[in-house]
């Protein structure tokens, strides 16, 4: 077992625990504590001395077209595969892939292929089964069978309402839907939640409050993603987080003047309101494609979301003033909590040995995923197979 010792961290676990010292082994966190002992001179042990700089659990990106996102505007607008050193120098060492618009020319068997890929480059990666349509694309011929008989699906996702790329769904469609998510995830262990792409269209979180409204299903079950993109989308969810549905930014870049709150913005507006803190998560939409349509429903210009977001919205929120334990949840112990990983996104014993170390300037210096040193000195120490290809 490769051994590692990391010293004089200034560990954000995510509530600050001062300084500390962390035994890493068989990609697990091993012992933490504040005074250093003689190791065994036989034990092969890689030292790196942070010097004092913060230590953080590596952040879980829980909303990631892996394979690519977009084909809104024609085949030549579908978005490449990521490669995984564009998640580990943003600190990203979990993500959670899933399928957009395309699900025909992309499909549940290449997200599963992309996402054993990345487990095999060194990344914590699952996935959510469907895509943005119902009835969803499956492996097994149905989500429920997805989640139980195939390890690395773990909810239901994204599917899209109050969107006119979307199915349309019923709300019994919907609650078929996060039925079968919840009851797989009993039956598993697994999150079970239904993961919803939410458009700008003026219904907003309306099947989800009838949902709530008719049904037993927790409100767990239901994770809504983009819901900082119209402003009274996100007063609506906030709204829905004081009911017990943990609620999704997404950190794409906002216009000044644009009706829409920053990934920032929609935090700081959260931890102040008297929604419960645990109710956030912060993901990146990275490789899928971020379109602007006219009012005949055509994209007039697209960008792509980027991993580097994630990093970027918590340096942004610090920056005015939030404390990083404050802040840190959102992007570790939250989506941990939410996807069920409890080896994830908090620093202590016996937990995965995925850690970011971040420099003054708030970047990436050291990302360790697993026990292994993906980036060193803010220089990425391993890429991806065909990263390097030209």
């Amino acid at each position: 077992m490769n051994l590692m010792l990391l010293r004089n961290a200034q560990v954000h676990a995510p509530e600050p625990l001062g300084q500390q010292h962390l035994l890493l082994g068989g990609g697990r966190i091993l012992w933490m504590g504040t005074g250093l002992f003689d190791l065994p001179a036989t034990l092969a042990v890689e030292t790196i001395d942070l010097q004092g700089r913060r230590l953080i659990p590596g952040l879980i990106d829980a909303h990631v077209h892996v394979t690519g996102g977009g084909g809104e505007a024609g085949f030549r607008t579908r978005v490449p595969p990521l490669g995984v050193s564009r998640f580990t120098r943003a600190g990203i060492t979990t993500v959670i892939g899933l399928l957009g618009t395309d699900d025909v020319a992309r499909g549940p068997r290449d997200l599963l292929a992309t996402v054993y890929a990345l487990r095999e480059e060194g990344l914590s990666a699952l996935a959510f089964t469907g895509g943005y349509h119902v009835p969803p694309r499956t492996l097994t011929g149905t989500v429920r069978g997805d989640l139980v008989l195939i390890e690395a699906l773990i909810g239901i996702g994204e599917v899209a309402i109050s969107d006119h790329r979307s199915s349309q769904p019923t709300l019994d469609e919907l609650l078929r839907l996060a039925a079968d998510a919840h009851v797989a995830g009993l039956m598993t262990g697994k999150a079970g939640v239904l993961h919803l792409h939410l458009g700008d269209g003026p219904r907003g979180l309306d099947l989800v409050r009838r949902a709530l409204e008719q049904s037993e299903l927790p409100p767990r079950v239901f994770h809504p993603t983009h819901v900082n993109r119209r402003k009274a989308l996100f007063d609506e969810a906030l709204e829905l987080a004081g009911r017990g549905c943990t609620i999704d930014l997404t950190a794409f870049p906002v216009e000044e003047g644009e009706d829409a709150w920053s990934a920032a913005d929609g935090l700081i507006r959260f931890l102040d309101s008297a929604a419960p803190a645990e109710r956030i998560t912060i993901s990146s939409d990275a490789g899928g494609c971020l379109p602007v349509f006219d009012h005949e429903g055509h994209v007039c210009r697209m960008g792509v979301g980027e991993s580097g977001a994630l990093l970027q919205t918590l340096n942004e929120v610090l920056q005015r003033g939030v404390p990083l334990e404050r802040a840190l949840p959102a992007f570790t112990s939250n989506p941990a909590r939410l996807l069920r990983l409890p080896a994830k996104g908090r620093i202590q014993v016996g937990a995965d040995a995925d850690l970011v170390v971040l420099d003054e300037a708030g970047a990436a210096h050291e990302v360790i995923a697993g026990g292994i040193v993906h980036v060193r000195n803010g220089h990425i120490e391993h890429r991806g197979t065909f990263e390097n290809a030209v």
